[in-house]
């Protein structure tokens, strides 16, 4: 594994790689999702304790994703604002269907 990436675009094929495995990738989009409904539940109730849920849901269906059926360790730990990107890129792409559910 490389370990330094210049750029998103160096990094985002190598966290693609990191998540090959079908049901790592729909608990990703499932926990993104979640994440993104207490965003909005958040800023409908003006209650800021959503985000934590936001929060915690993204990166547990994530790191379900990973340790039990992906078998690897999340690009979190060494990349963790790139990771944090590629979540929402591969979101996307997969809800344009770029990448297979």
């Amino acid at each position: 594994m490389s370990e330094g990436f210049s750029s998103f675009r160096e990094f985002y094929p190598f966290y693609l790689g990191e998540h090959r495995n079908r049901t790592c990738r729909r608990l990703h989009f499932t926990g993104t999702s979640f994440a993104i409904g207490f965003i909005v539940l958040a800023i409908k109730s003006g209650n800021p304790w959503w985000l934590l849920a936001a929060l915690g849901s993204g990166y547990a269906f994530a790191w379900i994703g990973h340790f039990f059926f992906e078998k690897n360790r999340p690009a979190t730990f060494k990349h963790p604002l790139y990771s944090f990107a590629g979540d929402w890129v591969m979101y996307r792409d997969i809800l344009i269907g770029r990448i297979p559910f």
